[in-house]
């Protein structure tokens, strides 16, 4: 491998020849040979980091135009946009378990900024510190990319994916809106419902979550951006916080606001707890969901089978014409993930010690996976699950009907105590209820028609 000699403050480094990156991106590749190539910082977070390169340039060049010429502003501008499509993914290597700070990753993106836009520049225009982190620190960058990322991975990503959800669940309503079924509590018979109310406490569950989501949206917007390193906004010009909060806006199409508070927005990361908070939710209703739905489709000739699910792939390799409930296990995987996560993004937002916390990294790393993971489960459980639930009408019915628990309408006619032993003697003997209580002479076997109607129990 070819090499070149790059320098920084502590001395020369060799680096590959042909890496847009420079010497304090290679010592920290060299000092944290942990996950590499499976744990790098998420792309997601390399392109809000070169956002608020782009934003902090531009912001720079209207307060501090001696500083930040319109050549530099340009070339940062277009390296910026290079690493925002992607194509320069390649020059991201760092893993997440590095300085807490996330300091590395920065200087990550300023380096490859800069010597990027020397490339295009044709000449050595741009220095990494000087120019690219104009402005800036890694305090205060690192955090407000994390916001940054967090809130565009919730709006873009995992809201559309539910929201697609919640619709196939409304359409399963309005097709089940006349099948009856048994209910169920504490896994034991209950009383009937119709399978519409059933998936609507689905539906309801999922809207409820949006909610929260869209509750959590608000404080990500806030950015630490300004306080540089100790939130005292040290060596950046006045007014760059809002400057640049409405650069980044314009770019993102999201609205970001400055933090109030810039020593509470280095330090803490509540507002990151509270959103992922929101994903835990979803994550245990999803949970939930997806259990009642391969529950509720177990058999297809032992188990409960009263729905049909979608065949996807072969489920066994010894038992020929095995099917399983694939996605509904993906789905309860990630939501197992996510609870996992959620204690790790916890348990980081209690280390801030002082003016910094130094669990950044892990926090992006947890917070942004949760969303994607959610984000993909979601819509691959509505597209090859969701989507082709059918009622198994005539089992339901059967099972409703069986049920031992049509009872309880017999309670306000002849008492709580009477109905119990009509449940009971039909359990023992094997008998309908509707025996049971002609034979315990509660009732004629007319007037027992008359009181237990299934379709007005729901």
């Amino acid at each position: 491998m070819d090499y070149r000699t790059e320098h920084d403050s502590m001395g020369e480094m060799r680096v590959p020849a042909d890496a847009l990156w420079g010497a304090q991106t290679e010592r920290s590749r060299l000092n944290f040979p942990i996950g590499v190539g499976l744990e790098t910082m998420p792309s997601e977070l390399i392109r809000a980091l070169a956002q608020i390169k782009k934003a902090a340039a531009l912001a720079n060049r209207g307060l501090v135009p001696e500083r930040m010429t319109e050549e530099k502003c340009a070339a940062i501008c277009a390296a910026a946009d290079e690493i925002i499509a992607g194509t320069l993914a390649q020059h991201f290597p760092l893993v997440v378990w590095q300085t807490g700070s996330g300091t590395q990753t920065n200087m990550n993106v300023n380096e490859v900024v800069a010597n990027r836009g020397n490339e295009l520049a044709g000449k050595k225009l741009l220095h990494p510190n000087d120019d690219v982190n104009l402005s800036q620190s890694s305090n205060d960058v690192f955090p407000t990319a994390l916001h940054v990322a967090a809130a565009i991975a919730v709006e873009d990503r995992l809201l559309p994916a539910v929201d697609a959800l919640i619709g196939t669940l409304r359409r399963l309503e309005e097709e089940n809106a006349d099948v009856l079924k048994l209910g169920r509590t504490h896994l034991q018979d209950a009383t009937p419902l119709r399978f519409s109310q059933e998936i609507s406490g689905w539906r309801a569950s999922l809207e409820q979550d949006r909610r929260m989501l869209l509750a959590a949206l608000p404080p990500l917007r806030e950015l630490a951006l300004g306080g540089t390193a100790v939130g005292t906004g040290l060596n950046a010009p006045k007014g760059f916080d809002k400057r640049v909060a409405e650069e980044l806006s314009a770019l993102t199409g999201k609205k970001f606001l400055p933090a109030p508070n810039k020593f509470h927005a280095l330090t803490s990361l509540d507002e990151l707890v509270f959103a992922h908070g929101a994903m835990k939710a979803l994550a245990a209703d999803l949970m939930k969901l997806a259990n009642d739905v391969r529950f509720l489709a177990s058999g297809p000739r032992c188990g409960l089978g009263e729905i049909s699910i979608p065949a996807n792939e072969p489920g066994s390799s010894i038992m020929p014409g095995k099917v399983n409930p694939t996605q509904c296990e993906q789905v309860t995987m990630v939501a197992v993930q996510v609870m996992g996560n959620d204690a790790a993004v916890g348990f980081a937002a209690s280390q801030g010690n002082f003016e910094l916390n130094v669990f950044l990294p892990v926090c992006a790393y947890n917070f942004l996976q949760s969303a994607r993971l959610l984000s993909e489960s979601i819509a691959s459980f509505n597209e090859r699950c969701a989507g082709g639930i059918t009622a198994n009408r005539a089992h339901m019915a059967q099972n409703m009907e069986r049920s031992l628990m049509l009872v309880t309408a017999l309670s306000p006619r002849i008492g709580y105590e009477n109905a119990a032993h009509v449940a009971q003697l039909a359990a023992a003997r094997g008998l309908s209820l509707r025996e049971a209580c002609v034979e315990l002479g509660f009732l004629s076997a007319e007037q027992f028609d008359e009181t237990v109607r299934p379709d007005q129990m729901v």
